[in-house]
C-alpha cells in the first residue's frame, strides 16, 4: 500500500512538474502529503500486526480453556461412575441385609 502511494505521489510530481504548472511550494505540499500518508500507513500497518498478535495470545488462551474444559468433564465423568458403582454396590448391600 505504501508502495503504490509512494508511486501515485511520484506520477503526479512528474505530471505536474512537466506540465510546467507546479511551484515548489506544490511540490513541497505535494510530498508532505505523501509522507504524511506513508507514515499513517506505517502506523496501520503496526496497529495490524499487534491486533494479529493479541488475536493470536486469544486464540491459544482459548485452546487452554477447551483443554482444562475437557479435562474437567473427563474428570467428572469418572467420578459420576465411581459415584454410581458405589450406589449399585451400597443397593446390593441393602438388599443383601433385607433379604435374610
Amino acid at each position: 500500500m505504501i508502495k503504490n502511494l509512494l508511486k501515485v505521489s511520484a506520477i503526479v510530481l512528474v505530471l505536474g512538474a512537466a506540465s510546467g504548472c507546479v511551484s515548489q511550494a506544490q511540490l513541497d505540499a505535494a510530498t508532505e502529503t505523501a509522507n504524511n500518508a506513508a507514515r499513517d500507513a506505517a502506523a496501520a500497518k503496526s496497529a495490524a500486526e499487534a491486533a494479529r498478535a493479541s488475536a493470536d495470545r486469544a486464540g491459544q488462551a482459548a485452546s487452554s480453556a477447551q483443554s482444562t474444559a475437557d479435562q474437567a468433564l473427563s474428570a467428572a465423568t469418572e467420578s459420576q461412575a465411581c459415584c454410581d458403582a458405589n450406589r449399585d454396590r451400597m443397593e446390593r448391600m441393602f438388599q443383601k441385609a433385607t433379604s435374610k
